[in-house]
């Protein structure tokens, strides 16, 4: 049976806001949130048969190759409960599908900041993984109402029974309070609905007083400009209504409010409570910030919504356009792409090796990844990353703090004291594993906190770890140890005290700033003769022989030799004493002195960009299926 619409909801207006729920899909990577996500537009019918296809609302081509949720997506559904006290009534859900991956977890704080109930799902046959705890205290945090429902029971490997007893043992609840559906066949997903109206709160806000808004995501469209989706909190705002922002108290009309259902809808207007969209036909993305108030310019609001916590990155690294004429493009790029993407800092950087690029920060680096593989699709860019790296705090004998984010900022001088990121990360593993598991983590100079079993079979080991330990390949040793069962999830925790110090990279007894990088004292060998030997490989052959060194300050701790190139200056003499060869070899080595004193080292652009790209590395945080 179509749910239908009682005249008290209207898809295209204001609704009233007791008959409103607004949540969202919380769990860790690939437990079928999407999936979920489908079956609830189709049974609520706001998407054609027709239209409808796998994974609905993931929109971005790299969503879809990847089978991963990258931004969040909002869509209003109507829906009339079947069942209890308040069946036949009819009812408006705003739902947020959101990402599942450690990278991604702001989206999924804004989005929570958005709503007022959580589905926190998990998989029947995996059981609660990390980044399913991670999200879990994000929502009581915020103070949520959530729902714990167990999908894919239609897997021969399913154990719900199991599985409920553990949720309901993190939870607080009983083991029959956890739902059990198939996003895949749609079982159990009408009766989640209805407990989504039932157990969620309607959004509280005064219908009657100042509008204010808060903007949780926007977007950049090329014909109409910046697309700003909000949460209206307080008041009503309506079409053809002038708008303030007011962090920046910047005034625009507006040219068209609607709601996603999942497609845009234009609409009279929003009111308390409703989640939508609005146009304003600017085109200065700077003018939209995410966390800012959107209030009415004739009759605003006195204070301004609390906004978000800005996320710290967590990694930093170089981004540049292969071809220097594409800097201005690239910056524009940027600019777009923050309005998509909050968690993305970036500012300009110069490089004696690679021109003009900006430094990035990223929360990771599937994070890192998909920002340049989204510049490159959506812009037409070609880019080159620089290994990544995080920010140290260096402090000099006299005094003197420094704040490092690229080791060519590295203070000259006598150092007393560096400090390093640290991170407390959260390993979920079958308790076969354990060993394997701490036998990492204390290899990447780990300290245990604790550990706790979850279930008979199943452990949680918490870790502090220093960051520049796990951005390269941590995730992937973690997986290949544990054959694929461990899960991730970690938070920045301060910062400690490391025996640190910064290798060079010298050619030809020049150091090369581009090559440089900060290690551990232990680590230092390692990088300095990977580095050199992968250089050896890569620079041309010169007329001289080049030394490429490693050194630490003064001490060479690496070197390999780049042989010149000989000319056989003995063709030519078929025969005669030997004295005229020797003269010749003689004459001969004296021009390579010569050469050698006065001659420099061209690296060639392909040298940097295989040396410095992160193509060894890339695979740190991809998930794994």
């Amino acid at each position: 049976m179509p749910p239908t619409l009682d005249p008290g909801v209207n898809p295209a207006g204001a609704t009233a806001p007791d008959r409103l729920r607004n949540f969202c899909i919380i769990a860790h990577i690939d437990h079928g949130k999407s999936t979920l996500a489908d079956r609830m537009l189709q049974l609520t019918e706001v998407v054609d048969s027709r239209q409808m296809r796998a994974q609905y609302l993931d929109r971005m081509d790299i969503e879809r190759e990847r089978g991963i949720t990258i931004k969040s997506q909002a869509v209003r559904m109507p829906w009339t409960v079947r069942e209890g006290d308040l069946a036949g009534g009819a009812f408006v859900l705003n739902m947020i599908d959101t990402p599942g991956h450690v990278d991604f977890t702001y989206e999924v704080s804004r989005s929570l900041a958005a709503c007022e109930g959580a589905v926190l799902l998990v998989d029947a046959a995996q059981g609660i993984e990390a980044q399913t705890l991670a999200n879990l205290y994000l929502a009581l945090e915020n103070d949520m109402h959530i729902i714990p429902v167990l999908n894919k029971i239609d897997l021969p490997a399913a154990q719900p029974e199991k599985y409920a007893e553990e949720l309901a043992h993190l939870i607080g609840c009983e083991p029959d309070d956890c739902l059990r559906v198939s996003g895949k066949t749609g079982v159990g997903v009408p009766h989640l609905l209805d407990e989504i109206v039932r157990q969620f709160p309607a959004p509280k806000g005064e219908s009657a007083g100042a509008a204010r808004a808060m903007i949780f995501d926007s977007v950049y469209d090329v014909y109409r400009g910046v697309v700003t989706y909000v949460r209206v909190v307080d008041g009503r705002i309506e079409a053809r209504d002038r708008i303030r922002m007011m962090s920046t108290g910047a005034v625009h009309e507006l040219l068209e409010i609607g709601v996603i259902s999942p497609e845009p809808i234009k609409s009279a207007g929003l009111g308390a409570g409703e989640v939508g969209y609005l146009i304003t036909g600017v085109k200065d993305v700077r003018q939209s910030r995410v966390g800012d108030t959107v209030t009415i310019n004739a009759k605003p609001a006195a204070a301004p919504l609390g906004g978000y916590k800005d996320p710290k990155p967590m990694v930093y690294s170089g981004l540049y356009p292969i071809d220097g004429s594409d800097y201005p493009l690239l910056r524009d790029a940027l600019d777009k792409l923050k309005l998509n993407d909050a968690a993305l800092v970036y500012e300009p950087e110069t490089s004696a090796a690679l021109g003009f690029g900006f430094r990035c920060g990223f929360l990771g680096l599937l994070h890192l990844e998909i920002i340049q593989e989204r510049l490159e699709r959506e812009f037409n860019l070609d880019l080159i990353s620089t290994a990544p790296n995080v920010v140290y705090r260096v402090v000099m004998d006299d005094g003197t703090e420094h704040a490092v984010t690229n080791p060519s900022e590295f203070p000259d001088g006598k150092t007393g004291q560096i400090f390093e990121p640290t991170v407390r990360a959260t390993v979920l593993t079958p308790n076969d594993f354990v060993g394997a598991v701490m036998e990492l983590c204390q290899g990447r100079r780990g300290s245990l906190l604790g550990m706790d079993y979850l279930s008979a079979d199943r452990v949680e080991l918490r870790y502090t770890l220093p960051l520049g330990e796990i951005i390269y390949d941590f995730f992937d040793q973690l997986k290949s140890r544990t054959k694929g069962y461990a899960s991730l999830d970690y938070e920045p925790s301060g910062e400690q005290q490391a025996d640190l110090v910064k290798v060079d990279i010298l050619l030809h007894g020049e150091a090369v700033d581009a090559f440089s990088s900060i290690v551990h004292k232990d680590k230092a060998y390692n990088y300095g003769v990977t580095i050199a030997s992968k250089l050896q490989k890569l620079i041309p052959r010169q007329q001289f022989e080049v030394p490429i060194q490693a050194a630490i300050g003064s001490r060479i701790i690496a070197r390999e030799t780049i042989r010149a190139i000989r000319k056989d200056v003995l063709a030519k003499c078929y025969g005669g004493d030997i004295s005229r060869k020797r003269k010749l070899l003689e004459k001969q080595k004296e021009g390579k002195k010569r050469m050698k004193m006065v001659g420099r080292v061209e690296v060639p652009q392909e040298a940097f960009i295989a040396a410095l790209s992160t193509s060894d590395t890339q695979s740190a945080d991809k998930p794994k299926k």
